[in-house]
């Protein structure tokens, strides 16, 4: 992931730390918060793969929690983070934590393909999918993920123009 697309990454898992908040306490918000930033990376790497890509949004803005909040249901406010809340990214993250096949899939085609550095993304332990029993909901992130599906499942499918890999 490029290093502009820090604010994103971060905002952006707030925003669906907020929106799917965990139940228990500090050590259970620790958890979600882990999970929601590595879905949110992910997808931020896949969203915007090169350099250029990171650097136009870094210029540009994300675009807001605007919208996001109307189709989660969730609190809307005023603090400034959330104008880096990138509504894409935040869809496709919430497909990657309600779908672990399509988790495994996009951690294996970005440039940081370790799934050792996505673990509880991709490998949630007990604990981790209690405290995210919100944040990992298939039906609560319905909504959200449904946004711009079709477009991570684009970015995930082979390109038909590209050569047969042999078997």
């Amino acid at each position: 992931m490029h290093a502009q697309l820090s604010p994103i990454v971060a905002a952006t898992a707030q925003w669906l730390v907020r929106a799917y908040p965990p139940g228990g306490g500090a050590v259970d918000h620790a958890l979600v918060e882990a999970q929601a930033r590595q879905a949110a990376g992910v997808a931020a790497a896949l969203r915007y793969p090169t350099e250029l890509d990171a650097a136009l949004v870094a210029v540009t803005g994300a675009g807001g929690a605007d919208r996001l909040d109307r189709v989660a249901g969730a609190a809307e406010d005023d603090a400034p983070w959330r104008s880096w809340v990138d509504e894409v990214v935040a869809s496709w993250a919430a497909c990657l934590l309600g779908e672990p096949d399509l988790a495994a899939a996009a951690v294996a085609v970005t440039a940081d393909r370790s799934p050792a550095g996505h673990r509880r993304l991709l490998s949630p332990g007990e604990r981790d999918l209690r405290a995210a029993a919100l944040l990992r909901h298939p039906d609560l992130l319905a909504p959200v993920a449904d946004l711009h599906r079709a477009e991570l499942l684009a970015a995930l499918a082979p390109d038909p123009r590209d050569p047969a890999v042999p078997a």
